[in-house]
């Protein structure tokens, strides 16, 4: 957890009238006369049953594609008609429906997402990816949140795993795995026009079009646009955390033959957000305090994916990607990286199913730092070689299902790593399965971690000394183990009630904890001065244990409820030797103990369809934010083929509330304030 060391004291309504900046009624006006194509309507979605909704293919949990109810892993999919119910305008705030993925929101534009507990602005067991590529930062280790986009429509499925995927995706998938995978191009033909604007969200847009190019290739090119007002203060009006940012992208899928396939796309965005950041003025200055200061975003991506089938029983992919981000967030950073990925899939005799593959990543970063955080050394190259096999064997006449599989990789800072696993999944019959899985994850450092100097605070020392308190990187840290205990169960009771529980115990070893090193005297910066300073050591291991349930009810045809509650407990224990005063309770207190949500999706006549939803989150103990229940709402009519209107209300229990306060005091903390917007979708 990065400057830990630097927290500050206190952080320090007006809900304007919606719609003020976005004119519905000329977009209304000039849509009526253009033709649209048909959409699905909603009463067709509501008719889908339980048992297809629980058969939704996957491939995230073992690299291969394989239904919902026959895996061996905490697994809920957020499908594409969740996220067009939802009213959610970002990612994270679609993660909120899933139970035991933690989600809180620090300000405007940063937010703390975990799953499975030690949530932060930077939750470093938490490996997210979209397509299968990486946005996981090697520099803070976590994601940057504010920049992981696409238009929402865009997005097929979301894949979220709860509890370890390292023996498949390698080091960092440790308490989850979040795979975001978007639509082929030809599922999105056509043209889309979308415009939305409330108090929050001061104009937003997409415009997209899709389209073929001969018989082989389809492609699609978007570009979208978010303009958010800041969000505010405690005992102020106004946090500086306004931003915006514009992107682009495209992608084209070519059928070469019915054995050859290629996908490649990209995407490039620009932006600026207001950030409070922490700021040391000199070596005699009592205490970082923070700062407003504008962080410019740039960045991109291009990716291609080519898949291979031998036959029926044989095939293979290649994935190469390239991308760069530049960013002066905590310290200026351009970082890029290539990362290749091959595998292979075969079917072994009658009752085998093997998978195996092999991984490369390079990357290199140059930063620019202060006096305040900067890393040593301040460019970097780093390499990742890894290698996985898993083999998953049908016994008793395929109702019993047993996968064994381990991942070996090679990361700059430890070396080798093994991570293995066994699962297995019993179906006694076609609406039960039973599913138990032991696995081994590792999370590495990130630059931070073994780099860092972080200057805290100034102070004059006897005899007149000037003194400076720095926190510094260890580069011989440790990775941190984990050893996880699942099981799990999945059931379709009848045409109206499905039902999934897992329940976890994990143990930790190898936990970061900040120990006091030896003094030293230095020269510069002016005037010469006595360090003290403190570094991350290995001294913390400890447990976590909990349960998720989660089920989907059709009350009746036209009403669907989707209930969900996640129980977590940390302990956290200091080995000898340990002089650490505060990572116990920082992990122990880092997210809630209780979360439930409830999700209510209805069919109303004449095009109308009515969702919402009910989240509770319980009080974080370390640093102390009270428990909070947000309500969501969103009205959707279908005027007519082809044009949808949304009215959505967000967060509309109270005025404003926290969700969290970054315990590394890296930026400012908002309270997060009600929201309304209206939306208006074409397609054609």
């Amino acid at each position: 957890m990065l400057l830990r060391r630097l927290r500050i004291g206190n952080r320090n309504r007006n809900l304007r009238r919606t719609l003020q900046r976005v004119s519905l009624g000329a977009a209304l006006a000039a849509l009526v006369a253009i033709p649209a194509r048909p959409q699905n309507s909603s009463a067709d979605l509501a008719n889908e049953s339980l048992e297809d909704l629980m058969n939704i293919r996957v491939t995230s949990v073992s690299k291969q594609e394989q239904k919902v109810s026959r895996t061996a892993a905490a697994i809920f999919v957020i499908t594409a008609e969740d996220i067009r119910r939802s009213g959610a305008t970002n990612i994270p705030d679609l993660l909120r429906m899933v139970p035991g993925v933690d989600v809180a929101q620090i300000n405007a534009n940063t937010w703390a997402i975990s799953v499975r507990g030690f949530n932060g602005r930077y939750s470093n067991e938490l490996l997210v990816m979209v397509d299968g590529r990486t946005v996981y930062t090697p520099t803070f280790g976590g994601v940057f949140w504010d920049v992981l986009d696409l238009p929402l429509e865009d997005i097929e499925r979301i894949e979220v795993i709860r509890g370890p995927g390292g023996s498949v995706w390698g080091t960092n998938a440790v308490n989850g795995v979040i795979n975001i995978i978007t639509k082929s191009a030809a599922e999105t033909r056509g043209a889309m026009v979308e415009t939305a604007g409330g108090n929050l969200d001061e104009g937003s847009g997409t415009l997209q079009y899709g389209g073929a190019l001969g018989a082989k290739t389809n492609y699609r090119v978007y570009t979208k646009y978010l303009n958010q007002d800041h969000m505010p203060g405690q005992g102020v009006p106004d946090d500086g955390d306004g931003w915006h940012v514009l992107r682009g992208g495209f992608r084209a899928d070519t059928a070469f033959s019915s054995q050859n396939a290629l996908t490649i796309q990209g995407d490039v965005y620009s932006g600026r957000e207001g950030q409070q950041q922490p700021y040391l003025a000199s070596i005699t200055s009592p205490e970082s305090h923070l700062v407003e200061s504008g962080i410019g975003l740039s960045g991109g991506f291009v990716q291609g994916i080519w898949n291979h089938t031998f036959s029926a029983r044989a095939d293979t992919s290649l994935q190469i990607s390239y991308q760069r981000y530049k960013r002066n967030d905590i310290l200026s950073e351009d970082r890029g990286t290539l990362d290749i990925d091959f595998q292979n899939h075969f079917l072994w005799g009658d009752r085998q199913n093997v998978v195996w593959g092999l991984d490369y990543r390079d990357s290199d970063q140059t930063s620019v730092g202060t006096l305040t955080g900067s890393l040593n050394p301040a460019n970097l190259n780093i390499q990742l070689f890894s290698s996985f096999v898993q083999d998953e064997v049908a016994l008793a006449g395929g109702r019993l299902h047993v996968t064994a599989g381990v991942k070996v990789e090679h990361d700059h800072y430890n070396g080798f790593s093994a991570m293995p696993s066994v699962s297995a999944v019993w179906a006694p019959s076609d609406t039960r399965a039973f599913w138990v899985s032991i696995s081994r994850a590792v999370q590495t450092p990130s630059a931070f971690d073994a780099s860092v100097r972080s200057d805290i605070s100034g102070f004059t020392g006897p005899g007149g000394t000037p003194t400076l308190v720095s926190f510094f990187g260890n580069p011989d840290i440790k990775n941190t183990d984990l050893m996880a205990y699942e099981v799990g169960y999945r059931t379709t009771l009848n045409q109206r009630v499905s039902v999934d529980f897992a329940a976890y115990f994990n143990h930790y070893s190898d936990l970061h904890t900040i120990e006091p090193a030896t003094p030293f005297f230095e020269e510069t910066p002016a005037p010469p001065h006595l360090v003290l300073p403190e570094t991350y050591e290995n001294l913390m291991f400890g447990e976590t244990h909990g349960l998720e349930i989660y089920a989907n009810w059709k009350v009746m045809d036209r009403w669907t409820l989707s209930p969900g509650y996640a129980l977590e407990q940390i302990h956290m224990h200091l080995s000898p030797g340990s002089q650490d005063t505060t990572s116990v309770g920082d992990a122990e207190g880092s997210s809630p103990a209780n979360s439930a949500q409830l999700r209510s999706h209805v069919v109303l006549p004449r095009g109308l369809a009515w969702d919402a939803s009910l989240f509770f989150v319980d009080r974080i103990a370390d640093p102390m934010i009270p428990a909070y229940t947000r309500f969501d709402t969103g009205l959707a009519w279908q005027w007519k083929e082809g044009v949808v209107v949304n009215l959505v209300g967000q967060n509309l229990v109270q005025d404003r509330h926290l969700e969290y306060a970054d315990v590394d005091a890296s930026t400012q903390t908002s309270l997060i304030k009600r929201s309304v917007y209206a939306k208006i979708t074409w397609s054609h």
